[in-house]
């Protein structure tokens, strides 16, 4: 007979989840480093990391009474041939918004816990916008460990895998914590074009061509556009690298939601778009979330380095009559390196 700990895993892997364990709910054995990294400003205008970090060091502080955090992964691993000469879009976000997707997954998974667990139990989902630091649950349940880049590393699916919890009051017997399998490797470290990982287990995410492209709302810093090359929302240039990735296997929910159209996208088309065009192709994605000034910032830096001289009336264009400054400024630089 199946224990009610298998029989809740069973329920994660049976919505849909490649991977799921269980880890105590308790404090965080790397907080002291999460303020070290706040204190030091290398979350740049993420503000939101560093409001209530108490919160975000203990489960328990989200779930009063919480004794177990369910753990899961969800793949979104889809092989693809990127152009060179579009835009590059990071694996992650070639589909619906995964927020939305394990959101929901997550929310039928907490009802079976509870109903499950019975007497009262109490569940409480978190993604990666909620206040917890899911990558050491995530390794004390087995899941995975954290690598040299600060990515969550699995021996079953390689990198390429998102993560999302249950927090409950029911006790659960945990897995046994994942052991840290990167030995001396540092492709990681070497592949990042901009050395934002800045020794191993250290991430400046101000330096980070994902941070740069998805989550900065000023300017790219100069010192850092060519080495953003063709990558128009996020990097995917460290995960690429780690050799764990040979055992990536293709993604199964995920893959539902993939869109083939998000892949690689035409800078010059994003530089003619409008906001209307910009809601329909992009709702409902992750890329909605930046905005078309954004993109389209990004889009100037793409054609400053992998642009041809056919490009130099677009950016002559938006350089002297688009309506935001920051754009502007970006497709000015284009025209200088270009």
């Amino acid at each position: 007979m199946k224990t009610l700990r298998e029989k809740i895993l069973g329920s994660a892997r049976g919505l849909g989840f490649d991977a799921a364990g269980v880890a105590p709910a308790m404090a965080s054995v790397h907080g002291d480093h999460l303020d070290e990294w706040l204190a030091d400003g290398k979350h740049g205008d993420m503000n939101w990391l560093a409001r209530d970090p108490a919160r975000r060091k203990d489960a328990r502080q989200l779930l009063p009474g919480a004794k177990s955090v369910i753990v899961v992964a969800l793949n979104y691993f889809v092989p693809t041939r990127d152009d060179i000469n579009d835009g590059v879009v990071a694996r992650y976000a070639r589909g619906s918004d995964y927020h939305k997707v394990m959101e929901r997954m997550l929310k039928q998974l907490a009802r079976a816990v509870e109903e499950m667990g019975g007497g009262g139990t109490v569940a409480r989902i978190a993604v990666d916008t909620s206040a917890i630091l899911e990558r050491d649950h995530a390794q004390r349940a087995g899941i995975a460990w954290v690598g040299k880049s600060t990515m969550a590393l699995s021996r079953g699916l390689g990198q390429w895998f998102l993560l999302g919890e249950v927090i409950t009051t029911l006790e659960l017997e945990g897995d046994e914590p994942a052991v840290n399998r990167c030995g001396s490797c540092v492709r990681c470290i070497d592949a990042c074009p901009t050395q934002a990982i800045t020794a191993p287990y250290q991430l400046d995410a101000r330096r980070c061509i994902s941070y740069l492209t998805i989550e900065s709302k000023d300017d790219i810093p100069e010192e850092f556009r060519v080495a953003v090359g063709n990558r128009i929302f996020g990097c995917d240039d460290c995960l690429d690298a780690c050799p764990w990735n040979r055992f990536a296997k293709e993604a199964g929910v995920f893959k539902k939601t993939y869109r083939e159209d998000l892949a690689n996208l035409d800078p010059r088309k994003i530089l003619r778009m409008e906001e209307a065009d910009f809601k329909i192709k992009f709702g409902g994605t992750p890329i909605q979330r930046l905005g078309l000034e954004r993109l389209q910032r990004n889009a100037c830096v793409v054609l400053g380095n992998v642009g041809i001289k056919d490009d130099g009336p677009l950016l002559r264009e938006v350089a002297s009559e688009h309506p935001s400054e920051m754009v502007r400024r970006h497709a000015e630089w284009a025209l200088r390196v270009g």
